[in-house]
Parts: C-alpha cells; sequence; structure tokens
C-alpha cells in the first residue's frame, strides 16, 4: 500500500521560502506565528483550496486570541500578489484559465509545487495585515537622563 504524498510534506519548505515576519512553527499544512513577543494574539496561515483536491489558490490568513477565538479572517490570493505572474507569463496561461495563479501538489517528485513563485507580494501582504491587527511596539521616544552638574556659583560682579 503507496502512501498518498500531500503538501504538508511540503509546507516547512514552503513557509521557509515564503519567511514570514513573524516566528513561528508549521504543523501539518498551517503555519502557526507569534507576531508580537508577549503579546496573546496569533496568527495562523494556512493554504486556501480551490474546488479542486489539491489545488491551492492562496494563503488564509487567520487571526486568533486565546480567549475570544478567531478575531478575522483574510484571503490574499496568489493573482492579486503577483505571486506566478512570470511563470504564467512564460507558459502562456493568462486569468481565466486552467491553472493561472494556482499550484497543484499532485506529483510525488520533481520540483516543489510553487516552483517558479515570487513570493515578495504574499510577504508583504501578510505583514500588512498583521501590522493592522497586531501593531508592532512604539518605539520609545523619550530622552535619555542627563547627568546633572553642580549649580554654578554666580559671578560677584566685582573685577579681579
Amino acid at each position: 500500500m503507496a502512501l498518498e504524498v500531500h503538501l504538508s510534506l511540503h509546507a516547512a519548505e514552503f513557509f521557509a521560502e515564503l519567511q514570514p515576519p513573524f516566528p513561528g512553527a508549521v504543523v501539518g499544512n498551517t503555519y502557526y506565528g507569534i507576531p508580537v513577543a508577549n503579546s496573546p494574539m496569533r496568527i495562523r496561515i494556512d493554504f486556501q483550496s480551490t474546488i479542486r483536491h489539491r489545488e491551492y489558490d492562496g494563503l488564509r490568513l487567520v487571526v486568533l486570541h486565546p480567549d475570544r477565538g478567531t478575531l478575522d479572517t483574510v484571503f490574499l490570493s496568489f493573482a492579486d500578489h503577483q505571486t506566478f505572474a512570470r511563470r504564467d507569463a512564460a507558459t502562456g496561461i493568462s486569468p481565466g484559465r486552467d491553472g493561472y495563479a494556482r499550484f497543484r501538489d499532485w506529483h510525488e517528485t520533481g520540483p516543489s509545487p510553487w516552483n517558479g513563485a515570487d513570493l515578495t507580494g504574499l510577504r508583504r501582504g501578510i505583514t500588512r495585515y498583521t501590522q493592522i491587527w497586531v501593531p508592532a511596539p512604539a518605539p520609545d521616544h523619550s530622552r535619555p537622563s542627563l547627568p546633572t552638574l553642580p549649580p554654578a556659583r554666580p559671578a560677584s560682579g566685582r573685577p579681579r
């Protein structure tokens, strides 16, 4: 009995290439991230399936809170973020055609299913979305305290 290969075997590689802007871990097909240290908020990123089994056309980001559950969900499409623009242009696949701006995890061997992807737009989208829900701590603009000097002696006004 042969085991069917699924994206979960490639998800760690995908997220390593994506380089999300915060630390996290891959579990199955999902990346769980901690956008800001000491914050209860978490970000879950997984692949958005199409109507076809093992075909994906984007990423789904979910903001999670331990007490309140899911706060928000957003879909970042590969098409909107130009993820496969070069690959699709090189192969002549245009919008509306089968396979445009998506990848399929149907093959057990060969290059990664997202081969040719430019992940820059997705990374930027993830960063912007995360900053809405979990803003970075404000920089400390307070002035450092300067050492105090002994008070100056008043001038006597008499010539020496």
